[in-house]
């Protein structure tokens, strides 16, 4: 009986759990695509200026560096910034169109941790009432169901193979 609350428990904690990604996963999306706008007005500039200057974006980023420590630092900077609005558009480009269940298969694209941890920050839990917020309550509510009986008859197996092994010794 304990069992059975217990797997009813960890199928209840898995739906509740999973059937907040379509909610989720759409919020970051909009953070993403705030972030990925900001970044691009950054290395528009940078590129409008180095364009004023005659000189490509690495050719602006070589002379910067070369200038002083502080220059050298500031094109470090500014190559990691144009290399993480890279990665985020690519990002935002694979997930802006993409449904719920597309999102799902996409999740490696939700893993910029800044944006995860202000989305997180921000969100709240709500009772999806959408037929994909039913459909990841239900994935999530078998898959604790599975977890919790895995456990449990992982368990059962153990203890009747202890009770089955002679006395001395221990299996």
């Amino acid at each position: 009986m304990f069992l059975r609350v217990l797997t009813l428990a960890g199928g209840l904690t898995g739906a509740a759990g999973l059937s907040q990604f379509p909610e989720f996963s759409q919020q970051y999306v909009q953070r993403l695509g705030g972030a990925v706008d900001e970044l691009s007005r950054f290395v528009d500039e940078f590129d409008a200026d180095a364009a004023g200057l005659g000189l490509s974006r690495a050719a602006a980023l070589a002379d910067l560096e070369a200038g002083s420590a502080m220059g050298a630092a500031r094109a470090e900077t500014v190559g990691r910034v144009i290399a993480r609005h890279a990665r985020l558009s690519r990002d935002l480009q694979a997930l802006e169109a993409a449904g719920p269940f597309t999102r799902l298969h996409r999740a490696g694209h939700l893993g910029d941790p800044e944006i995860a941890a202000r989305v997180w920050q921000s969100y709240r839990p709500a009772l999806p009432l959408t037929f994909e917020g039913a459909v990841f309550a239900g994935a999530g509510f078998l898959a604790g169901v599975a977890v919790i009986g895995g456990l449990g008859g992982l368990a059962r197996r153990l203890a009747s193979q202890r009770k089955a092994a002679p006395a001395g010794r221990v299996a």
